[in-house]
């Protein structure tokens, strides 16, 4: 009897965590499985969002996690997530954590940007770390790797999986697959369909992310496989214009204002933390601003804050001038507005600055006559040299996927499809916005359950 074989379709974090979780159970159980891995991208660029991530994670520390944790992921979901999945997450997040650990990856609790919130940890190197060390263990524990290879089609027999088309024209047998290959914010005609109008031309917040085309999603609804998640929804950050970075975030918009190429506010700039409003705001400048730019105005007493170059991933530096007229100028937006716009705002600062504290919401709110209101860190815009950044959303994944189980199987009519799996940004779990720090976590939780789930349904059936 021939060999089982399973293959993995992307090596971003739930790829390799399902690989190696799935070699090692066929060790441990003296199973002789071949785990292939396959990536459409080359060996240099593979890996996906991971790559390019920070790769914080929504733990309090790397062997527990907030009790409020499942309580908060829902709220963020507005209730349409599915609580027993985050549970399983929840559950399963410090063991996780642990056996990414026992593979020579440490981890740190690092401040998150600038602002306080839920308590994260980050392996150390953040993703680029995380998939080298992931990657040497997989080879290590046999995994073949296959770069350049691009999956077209699922191909079946009575229902079940039994091999993966190439675009190329060659086939793989396949007695199992793991899905991992993201969601389809490097597809246009996609984003297009589910996002809107205008979606197809947002920009894409690293090199990575244009690898995610929707192929698994496309090949496993071919199959008849059920879809999940949120189609319209997206995690998008603001991020500055003129950079040329992976995921250059500009993150001090909160201290500042933000107006468009009128000169004019439109939104309250302080109406949260920032990864509290910065899906909304960068899903804003998209659509809504005119030319989809937008410019966040500061004053130098940004620099005055501890610890701010930590919310700027920007190399370009800020546009800088003496006086508002002259920044203005320089960034092409309307000075007259601009500056009525800045004297308005001035005028509504009439709380007490000693109760600014960047790193939480200090309720230093704007008088209300102020429209639109600004609600914590209203502090004027009056020590120059003042600061302009030029600001573009970009969308970093996409929501809409494919419906899995506690298991990480996928789900046709309700039902498990015999030898499909599927963990990450590909599964349609997330509604509304991207609960913060979990889509790493929950890529190498079901990753990892993925693996171990193929490997035990290839156990039981050869």
């Amino acid at each position: 009897m021939a060999r089982p074989t399973l293959v993995i379709i992307g090596q971003g974090a739930a790829g390799l965590a399902a690989a190696l979780a799935a070699a090692e159970a066929a060790h441990e159980s003296e199973r002789d499985i071949i785990v292939t891995l396959i990536d459409k991208a080359s060996e240099q660029e593979a890996g996906g969002n991971t790559r390019w991530s920070p790769s914080y994670m929504r733990m309090a520390a790397p062997d527990r996690i907030e009790p409020s944790f499942v309580r908060d992921v829902m709220q963020a979901t507005r209730g349409a997530g599915d609580e027993r999945y985050f549970t399983r997450l929840a559950e399963q997040a410090p063991a996780t954590v642990a056996w990414i650990v026992s593979h020579g990856v440490k981890f740190h609790q690092p401040t998150y940007y600038l602002a306080k919130g839920p308590p994260r940890i980050q392996p150390v190197g953040g993703g680029p770390a995380l998939l080298a060390a992931l990657v040497e263990e997989a080879k290590r524990a046999g995994v073949a790797f296959r770069y350049r290879c691009a999956a077209q089609s699922l191909l079946h027999e009575d229902g079940r999986i039994c091999g993966v088309a190439l675009a190329g024209g060659e086939t793989i047998r396949a007695d199992a697959v793991v899905l991992a290959s993201g969601g389809f914010q490097g597809n246009g005609a996609m984003m297009r369909e589910h996002i809107g109008a205008g979606a197809e031309t947002m920009r894409l917040i690293s090199p990575g992310t244009s690898f995610a085309t929707g192929d698994g999603i496309r090949m496993a609804h071919a199959l008849g496989a059920d879809l999940s998640g949120d189609w319209n929804g997206m995690h998008a950050e603001p991020v500055d214009a003129r950079s040329k970075n992976s995921a250059p975030v500009v993150l001090v918009y909160p201290y500042g204002i933000v107006v468009d190429r009128t000169g004019r506010r439109f939104f309250d700039e302080g109406a949260g933390l920032v990864h509290e409003t910065w899906e909304h705001f960068a899903r804003h400048i998209h659509f809504k601003a005119p030319d989809s730019i937008v410019f966040a105005i500061i004053d130098s007493r940004l620099f005055a804050i501890e610890g701010y170059e930590r919310a700027i991933r920007s190399e370009v530096p800020p546009a800088r001038a003496n006086t508002l007229a002259e920044l203005a100028a320089q960034l092409g937006i309307d000075g007259k507005t601009l500056a009525q716009t800045v004297a308005d705002y001035n005028a509504a600062c009439i709380g007490d600055e000693k109760t600014f504290e960047p790193t939480r919401c200090d309720g230093l709110a704007a008088a209300p006559t102020l429209r639109p209101s600004k609600s914590n860190w209203a502090r004027a815009i009056a020590r120059p040299p003042f600061l302009g950044y030029p600001l573009v959303g970009a969308v970093a994944y996409t929501f809409g996927g494919l419906a899995t189980d506690l298991r990480a199987r996928v789900l046709r009519n309700g039902a498990p499809i015999p030898g499909l799996y599927a963990a990450g940004e590909i599964t349609g779990h997330f509604h509304h916005t991207a609960p913060n720090a979990v889509a790493m976590l929950r890529a190498l939780v079901f990753g990892r359950i993925a693996g171990r789930e193929a490997a035990e349904f290839l156990a039981g059936n050869h």
